[in-house]
């Protein structure tokens, strides 16, 4: 499967997530956002930052574990949570969060635990 932005043809699996994360840009998230029927809040933008970052510092995609310390370290207990995430990514980080910002579609179990 694949869309097209800006002329560029972006692969997709046949779940949406992207088969390259080097094609991501901020267009490619907005168009997958609306595929998801979410807008880019400030929140979740922070969110899919900190895993664009994370994943070109290290590469693999950040567990919830991490991701929830270093919300904890920015901004307190109260948003360190997975009922904040969920709010956000009623579908889930792995299935939203990581999907926006470019990931294939992670393996692993734990990054929704």
């Amino acid at each position: 499967m694949s869309f097209q932005i800006n002329g560029n043809v972006i692969e997709t699996d046949n779940e949406g997530y992207m088969l390259d994360p080097g094609d991501w840009s901020m267009t490619v998230a907005e168009h997958i956002a609306q595929q998801e029927k979410m807008e880019l809040i400030d929140e979740r933008l922070e969110i899919v930052h900190f895993v664009r970052d994370y994943y070109e510092q290290r590469d693999p995609v950040p567990e919830l574990r991490t991701l929830l310390r270093s919300l904890r370290e920015k901004h307190g207990k109260e948003t360190a949570t997975r009922r904040y995430l969920y709010r956000l990514f009623p579908y889930g980080y792995g299935q939203q969060a990581c999907k926006i910002a470019g990931m294939r579609k992670p393996l692993k179990l734990l990054l929704d635990l």
